[in-house]
C-alpha cells in the first residue's frame, strides 16, 4: 500500500488505513478507526473511537481525535466521528464524537483549517472550508456552516449556529445564532455588519453585497418587530438565492437567541 508507518507507532488490529498514508513516531491509532488515502499523521497523535477520516487529511503532533466526549451523561455508548477530506489539524487540536443525548455523531466537512489548540465538542456539525484560528473552541451541539471563520481565542456556546460566510472576531464569545454573511466582534459578541472582507475575497459581486447590506439593515432596523421586518424581507427579496440563505437560517428552530447589533449600530 506504499504506507510509511513508523515502527514506534501503535496501530491496533481492526483499524483500516488507506494507501500512501504516513504515520509518525509514537502515534496511536485505535481498532475502530478508518483513515483514507494520502493522509499524513505526524508524531504523537492519538486517534481513537469510531472515527472515520477521509483522504488527504493532515494531523499534527499532540492532537487527540475521537476520544470520549466531555459530557457528564456520557456512559461509554457507541457514537461516531466523521471527518471529510483535505483538512489540516495543527498541534493540540481536540475533536470529540457525539453522545446519546445529541445526534450521536460529530461531522466535519472538507477543506477545513484547524489551527493550534482549537476544539470541536460532541454532536457538532461543521461545514466545508472553515477556519478555526488558534484556541477557537465550540461547545456541544454547535452548527458551523461553510466558509465560517472563527478568530483566535473565540468561543461558541453550546447549541448555537453560525451561518455561512460569517466571521467571528478574535476573543469573541458567541451565545446566540449568527446569521449568514455577517461579522461579529466584541468580548460579548454583537453584529458589526457584513463580512465584507470575506465576501470580496470569495468574489461576491458588488450588487450582491449591496443587496445583502440592504437586507441586513432592514432586518435590524429600529422600527417595528423583528417578525414584521422578517416578513418584509421575505416579500421583497425571497427570489434571491443569497437572501434565501438568511431566510432559511432564520426559519429553523432556534435553541438560542439571535446575535444582534449594538443598539444604534446597523
Amino acid at each position: 500500500m506504499n504506507n510509511n508507518i513508523h515502527p514506534t507507532s501503535i496501530i491496533y488490529e481492526g483499524c483500516e488505513i488507506g494507501k500512501n498514508v504516513f504515520v509518525g513516531a509514537y502515534s496511536i491509532i485505535g481498532p475502530n478507526v478508518k483513515i483514507g488515502d494520502n493522509s499524513r499523521i505526524h508524531s504523537h497523535v492519538l486517534i481513537e473511537g469510531n472515527t472515520t477520516i477521509g483522504f488527504n487529511n493532515e494531523i499534527y503532533s499532540f492532537s487527540v481525535i475521537g476520544s470520549n466526549p466531555q459530557h457528564l451523561k456520557y456512559e461509554g455508548e457507541t457514537t461516531t466521528l466523521i471527518i471529510g477530506n483535505n483538512n489540516i489539524f495543527r498541534e493540540h487540536v481536540t475533536i470529540h464524537p457525539g453522545t446519546k443525548v445529541g445526534i450521536k455523531k460529530t461531522i466535519i466537512g472538507n477543506n477545513g483549517f484547524f489551527m493550534v489548540g482549537s476544539h470541536v465538542a460532541h454532536d457538532c456539525l461543521v461545514g466545508d472550508n472553515v477556519v478555526f484560528v488558534n484556541n477557537a473552541a465550540i461547545g456541544g451541539h454547535v452548527e458551523i456552516s461553510d466558509y465560517v471563520y472563527l478568530g483566535g481565542q473565540s468561543a461558541v456556546h453550546q447549541y448555537c449556529r453560525i451561518g455561512k460566510h460569517a466571521i467571528i472576531g478574535a476573543g469573541t464569545t458567541i451565545d446566540g445564532d449568527v446569521i449568514p454573511f455577517t461579522s461579529v466582534i466584541g468580548s460579548r459578541g454583537y453584529l458589526s455588519g457584513l463580512n465584507l472582507v470575506g465576501l470580496k475575497r470569495r468574489s461576491f459581486k458588488k450588487e450582491e453585497i449591496k443587496m445583502l447590506r440592504n437586507v441586513y439593515r432592514l432586518l435590524f432596523a429600529p422600527e417595528g418587530t423583528f417578525n414584521e421586518r422578517f416578513i418584509e424581507v421575505s416579500e421583497t427579496y425571497s427570489q434571491y438565492e443569497l437572501v434565501n440563505e438568511i431566510l432559511i437560517f432564520l426559519k429553523k428552530n432556534l435553541n438560542r437567541p439571535l446575535v444582534h447589533p449594538k443598539m444604534g449600530k446597523h
